[in-house]
């Protein structure tokens, strides 16, 4: 009888949801596109929900500060996690006593969006394509130093991949931060930086850093004129930022369906997808299953780039 009383309750209660106010926790600092997109979703999710969807930055540690925090929150829909390529792709290969599972602590809903990086140099730099990039890198082994936000993070990673494929010795500095590190980029401190493509458009434009690549499939349409890496000679080179909407494990099916379907609606809203496409963030929703699967996917592929490229742990 109770298990007849709560199939008969779980799908009344998400129905009802929510009756209380949500926590959106971000692993990003304000004004980062992530922590917009969050926003821009938990403005538009506060109107259908008629309740106020409360976005907060906890930020650090590659994502797992926030990753922690939600895994470990009650399993009942109030607590939401803009999960991503750091906290539960990477991390679980790259720290080694991370307090969560990257996919079992969670209950996946939906990936919402994903932007690409580039690879980028100071003007001053000789170099105009990534091939010239990696013919100078090969003749200067261990001189030429990249920046990049953070360790864990999506640019990290993905220039360790591309060291490892193109056999490169280049040295990474990590920064607190994409900011500081494209401040040491303009100046000059640093030749080389990696960051997300959104961050960098303006200084494109003004000619103050050149992008040498992109590492989406396809090139992105505020960059016209920037070749992919596959399309500069490195076949199957992509990698995207990805960012979803995860809760902690245990969190009822139907609450679950219910904020699936309502992300969706959301990111069909015609103003959502123009602030996507000004964001160079392709949305890219899933199910619940497929995204499940995905994030076992990513799990496995940078643990993989962590253990090729020898990667301290942290």
């Amino acid at each position: 009888m109770g298990l007849l009383g709560a199939a008969v309750t779980q799908p009344a209660a998400a129905q009802q949801f929510p009756t209380k106010p949500i926590r959106y926790v971000v692993a990003f600092a304000a004004g980062d596109s992530p922590d917009i997109v969050a926003r821009l979703m938990g403005d538009k999710l506060s109107r259908i929900w008629e309740q106020q969807v409360l976005v907060e930055n906890r930020t650090g540690a590659g994502g797992t500060i926030a990753g922690a925090f939600v895994a470990k929150a009650p399993p009942d829909g109030y607590t939401l996690f803009h999960c991503n390529i750091a906290s539960n792709g990477i991390a679980s290969g790259l720290y080694a006593k991370l307090p969560y599972d990257g996919l079992k602590d969670f209950s996946p809903i939906t990936r919402v969006g994903a932007t690409p990086n580039a690879l980028n140099v100071h003007p001053s730099m000789p170099v105009r394509t990534l091939k010239e990039f990696v013919a100078h890198a090969k003749a200067t082994p261990g001189k030429i130093s990249y920046g990049h936000g953070g360790v864990g993070a999506s640019p990290h990673l993905t220039m360790e991949l591309f060291k490892t494929i193109a056999r490169l010795d280049v040295v990474h500095i990590a920064y607190k931060g994409a900011s500081p590190a494209l401040t040491d980029l303009l100046g000059g401190q640093i030749p080389v930086m990696i960051a997300n493509v959104p961050a960098l458009l303006p200084y494109v434009a003004s000619g103050k850093i050149r992008p040498l690549a992109v590492t989406s499939a396809k090139r992105v349409l505020p960059l016209p004129n920037i070749p992919t890496f596959i399309e500069s000679g490195f076949p199957n080179f992509e990698v995207v930022a990805w960012y979803g909407t995860c809760g902690p494990a245990g969190v009822p099916a139907p609450i679950l369906d219910k904020i699936h379907g309502d992300i969706v609606k959301v990111l069909q809203m015609p103003d959502v997808a123009q602030r996507f496409a000004e964001m160079v963030v392709d949305p890219a929703t899933q199910s619940r299953e497929e995204f499940t699967n995905f994030i076992r996917s990513e799990m496995t592929r940078w643990a993989k780039v962590v253990k090729d490229a020898a990667i301290p742990m942290q």
